[in-house]
């Protein structure tokens, strides 16, 4: 019985891997907000934490019914619930996320009734970015011409060197866009399913690139503002970085000998 428990804990943390910070399309178990998994039967309660108390419904809503949604496609779970904690709209949030009823039934104002679907693509715009510039950096450092890119099928690109898990990435969000299906079909278009060119790839990576800095400051921030309310904090390869400099542990700078 305990190794039934263990395997169906294992299965509900790697559904909640594919629930993502839809600002940041970071995973929420990457971020540290999920706090704890309870599992009675076929029932499954998830606590989930944000960075602030203020952080915006919006995304709070999204990420707890990301949570419901992807732990609830397990066969084995009949329900699956979301306790989002130290939140000034937790009680509004879990109200309808746990019923299965839209946001607009609690923030009407907020969204102007349409149920935060011009959110959820202006999201979605972005992560398909960041993800499709990983892959597009990737091949330019393995030595693939602007011209060999632009021209490349998705065949060509499961061939390449390009690690697994960042194409697989790219992948999901191609082929959920409908921006190419079969192997034949063009690797690379923007958002709106404009083939890339050769010509235009320098100023595409650019955009993409503005996107991501933003993206990753953000996470950076988030990370920050999570590690000074509970006391926790990320180094990355020993430097300082804008978490250290929120929770004032970068000391400063020698003066220079007169």
């Amino acid at each position: 019985m305990h190794g039934m428990c263990a395997e169906r804990e294992a299965e509900v943390w790697q559904a909640l891997d594919r629930v993502t910070d839809p600002e940041l399309d970071e995973a929420v178990t990457e971020m540290g907000f999920v706090e704890n998994v309870e599992i009675e039967g076929p029932s499954v309660l998830v606590s989930f934490r944000l960075p602030t108390y203020w952080c915006s419904p919006n995304f709070a809503f999204l990420m707890c019914e990301g949570i419901v949604r992807e732990v609830g496609r397990l066969p084995w779970v009949a329900r699956a619930r979301v306790r989002l904690e130290d939140h000034m709209h937790a009680e509004e949030v879990m109200a309808v996320v746990n019923d299965g009823r839209p946001f607009s039934e609690a923030f009407a104002g907020l969204c102007d009734g349409d149920d935060l679907d011009a959110l959820r693509e202006k999201f979605a715009e972005k992560a398909f970015q960041r993800r499709q510039e990983a892959v597009l950096l990737r091949l330019r450092a393995l030595g693939h011409s602007p011209e060999a890119i632009a021209a490349m099928t998705l065949r060509e690109l499961e061939f390449t060197e390009v690690e697994e898990d960042r194409l697989a990435r790219y992948r999901e969000a191609l082929t959920g866009r409908g921006l190419a299906k079969w192997p034949g079909d063009l690797a690379f278009r923007d958002w709106a399913g404009v083939a890339l060119t050769a010509e235009g790839l320098p100023a595409h990576l650019a955009t993409l690139r503005q996107v991501r800095l933003n993206m990753e400051f953000n996470g950076t921030l988030c990370q920050g503002l999570r590690g000074a309310r509970y006391k926790e904090a990320v180094e990355v390869d020993g430097e300082p970085t804008l978490v250290d400099f929120i929770l004032g542990r970068v000391p400063p700078r020698p003066q220079a000998a007169r």
